[in-house]
């Protein structure tokens, strides 16, 4: 342990935090291009061609340009949830 100081653990924690955090972003992107209803199929084999064969550019660009309308059935999914969570503590 004496060749590995206390930064580089540091280091090496947070560059291991940033790749759990990329792929976190990467699946949510992927399920929500298939989650969207707005888009056709085209786009969403489009769009899961570019998120996939050029990653960081396609994230990127992915929430840049569709960034508010993933919030936003990321907010209609949590309320048909809560909803049905209401409709199920309603019915016991």
């Amino acid at each position: 342990m004496d060749n590995y100081p206390l930064l580089n653990i540091f280091w090496t924690m947070l560059e291991l935090f940033l790749w759990i955090l990329w792929f976190f972003l990467l699946f949510k992107i992927i399920t929500d291009i298939f989650r969207s209803h707005d888009l056709s199929g085209w786009g969403k084999a489009g769009w899961l061609i570019l998120v996939i064969l050029i990653p960081l550019v396609g994230v990127l660009v992915y929430v840049i340009a569709r960034g508010r309308s993933m919030s936003e059935r990321d907010v209609a999914q949590a309320r048909r949830s809560a909803s049905a969570m209401a409709l199920l503590a309603g019915a016991a």
